[in-house]
This record gives structure tokens, C-alpha cells and sequence, in this order.
């Protein structure tokens, strides 16, 4: 696998394969998605989280390859990156509030970070999985958004948190979050916290890792 300074991710659901951010560079994100065995012509949505590079990068280059997708990005993004997804042939939504993307998926809507960023929802038997791209709202925000619109558990937490202060983890615990796989721009002692407090609740989470978790 290929690494970089970035973040995206593959969320398959009984129904379809969803791409959730696409990095900084797309020649990386391709390369690793075959590396994985995942094709490119497989994905039918991608959701952007927000619009710094190491996120939406990859999207321009990714659309070359496979056109035939539905973008869901946040309503603020600039006209560029509209007209861009036009050109390539594909179809974007504008994301302002939280809306369903898929069976058993959801967005949170737009948050204010600065930038403004939307997150992912997943509604597993196990609980919510929320999937978060740079967490620029505050990972904890995001974190009560989810539990506040599905009213539910959360089961995971997954991607980056935005370098919080340490208290983040025990705000974790008082909310029940059973498990937690931060990476991307979570901050390597914030990390190291959360491996001490979740013990084999803690997911080493980078290029490649798979996580399964049972929807039946």
C-alpha cells in the first residue's frame, strides 16, 4: 500500500460501496483500492466531508476513472468544485442538513468546524458507527449529533478527531462509546490515550485496514 498525509475510506453495505473522502492525491487512492481489490467502477457515491485537499484531493482524479456517481458534498463548497464534477460527467447534492445516503447510512448534515463538514452515520445492530473525516466541528459535537439524530448507542468511532485535548477520552466514556479507531490528524498522544483507555476496544486504524462489523 501506498501512504500519505490524507484520509479516505470504503464503507460496503449489504446494498452498495460507498467512498467516503478520496485523500490528497488520487493516483495513491486508486492504486490502493486495486491494491485492495476494490474497483473503481464499483463506488456509486462518494461523500467529501469538507473541502481541505487532503479530503477532496483525490475526487477530480477519481472521477476520470469512474464518472458514473453521485457526490454528495456539503452546500458550501465553492462553485469550482460543483463545476468540476460537472465536467467530469457526474452528478453532485448539495448536503446542508442531515439527510440518509443509503440503507442503514446518514449524514449529520453540515457542521460548523470552521470549514464547515458533515460526518457519516452508519446504523449497525451493534450501534451507530460515525465515521469523521477532520472532525473540525469537535469530534465530541459530532459524536452527541449522532446520538441526538438517531437516538441510539454508539457502537465505533472512526477517522480523524483533530488533534482534541486528552479529556476527549474520558467525554468518550460518558457518552458510551464502546470502541474507537482514531487515525488521520487525531494527534499521536491523543491516540496513545485512547489505546491506554479502550485497551482491545482501541483499532489501529491506517492505509489497508479492515474493519467488519456484522449487520445481520
Amino acid at each position: 500500500m501506498k501512504t500519505s498525509w490524507g484520509f479516505a475510506t470504503v464503507i460496503k453495505t449489504p446494498k452498495e460501496l460507498i467512498l467516503f473522502d478520496t485523500g490528497g492525491n488520487s493516483e495513491i487512492l486508486l492504486f490502493n483500492m486495486r491494491k485492495l481489490g476494490i474497483s473503481p467502477l464499483s463506488i456509486k457515491k462518494v461523500v467529501i466531508s469538507h473541502i481541505h485537499g487532503d479530503h477532496v484531493g483525490g475526487l477530480e482524479g477519481f472521477l476520470e476513472e469512474n464518472d458514473n456517481v453521485t457526490v454528495f458534498i456539503p452546500a458550501s463548497f465553492p462553485q469550482s468544485v460543483k463545476d468540476m464534477i460537472i465536467d467530469k460527467g457526474a452528478k453532485f447534492v448539495e448536503v446542508s442538513g442531515p439527510r440518509k445516503i443509503s440503507d442503514f447510512v446518514y449524514t449529520t448534515g453540515e457542521l460548523y468546524g470552521p470549514p464547515e463538514e458533515q460526518s457519516l452515520i452508519i446504523d449497525s445492530k451493534n450501534g451507530l458507527i460515525v465515521i469523521t473525516g477532520c472532525a473540525h466541528p469537535g469530534i465530541v459535537n459530532i459524536v452527541k449529533k449522532a446520538k441526538e439524530l438517531m437516538n441510539k448507542d454508539v457502537y465505533l468511532v472512526v477517522g480523524g478527531f483533530h488533534n482534541p485535548p486528552i479529556s476527549v477520552v474520558k467525554e468518550f466514556r460518558e457518552l458510551g462509546v464502546k470502541k474507537v479507531a482514531p487515525s488521520h490528524c487525531t494527534g499521536d498522544l491523543v491516540r496513545e490515550a485512547f489505546r491506554e483507555e479502550y485497551k482491545e476496544d482501541f483499532i489501529e486504524y491506517g492505509v489497508g485496514k479492515i474493519i467488519e462489523v456484522e449487520n445481520n
